[in-house]
């Protein structure tokens, strides 16, 4: 039986990964900050499914935290065959509007702990010459979209830079690009959602499925669904200056009220 952990594993995108992977059968460790809430998934992921469930408590943002999930990726004693780089958040407010503070966080927690984390596993991986690693990162990745933005930008470049550099290994990378989901996240950055349009909206669980059948193809980047595939299709012949313009106005329109 194959393990998998997946940090921000508490709500949407994380615990659908950890829902889909239980149900195939995977054993799975829980990364997240509210150690409440990883128990009881952990009991529900356990009785449903049949599955190991174990809890790390880490935040991070910090090294304490990011040092003890790498710690749990490197022991050969209990291997991990997924990687789920699920962990992140938004902050409310636009450049200069952010304490330099939240800046630095989220660039803790989207960059500096996604690139230990998967050079932790990826490492441990190629020795056994199999394994996989899910960077979560965002359509946003894409658009002229300050931190949040530039952070997922770097997600994507560095994992599909590290698959090249790992091809034949048997250690499989994907950086995973998904737009509005259903989940908590804006609710946590204190940003309205009420004026995003309906079809923009993404099922958290379709979007997993999605993304685990890019993964076993091999892909390196996934955006898991036909919309935002044609959504992204026009970005690429879009000028620069106008997407500054558009993303500019997404912020306004979509941001906090």
């Amino acid at each position: 039986m194959t393990t998998a952990l997946i940090t921000g594993a508490t709500a949407g995108i994380g615990a659908a990964f950890a829902r889909r992977l239980a149900a195939d059968g995977h054993d799975v460790v829980l990364v997240a900050r509210d150690v409440k809430r990883l128990r009881e998934q952990a009991t529900e992921l356990h009785d449903r499914h049949g599955v190991e469930a174990e809890v790390l408590a880490a935040d991070l943002s910090e090294e304490k935290g990011i040092a003890a999930v790498e710690a749990r990726l490197s022991d050969p004693r209990r291997p991990v065959d997924l990687l789920v780089n699920n962990a992140g958040f938004g902050n409310r407010g636009r450049f200069l509007e952010v304490s330099m503070a939240d800046e630095l966080k989220m660039l803790t927690v989207h960059c500096e702990a996604v690139l230990r984390l998967t050079s932790a596993a990826a490492a441990s991986m190629r020795e056994r010459r199999r394994g996989g690693v899910v960077n979560v990162a965002s359509v946003a990745a894409f658009v002229p979209r300050g931190t949040y933005g530039a952070s997922k930008a770097w997600v994507v470049q560095f994992t599909q830079g590290a698959a090249k550099d790992l091809a034949g290994s048997g250690v499989r990378l994907m950086a995973l690009c998904p737009g509005f989901v259903r989940t908590e996240f804006h609710e946590r950055a204190g940003m309205g959602t009420d004026n995003i349009p309906g079809w923009m909206w993404l099922d958290a669980d379709k979007l997993v499925s999605a993304a685990l059948s890019d993964l076993d193809r091999g892909k390196t980047l996934s955006i898991p669904d036909p919309r935002y595939k044609a959504l992204m299709g026009v970005v690429k012949l879009a000028p620069r200056g106008l997407l500054g313009g558009v993303s500019s106005k997404a912020g306004r329109k979509y941001g906090p009220k």
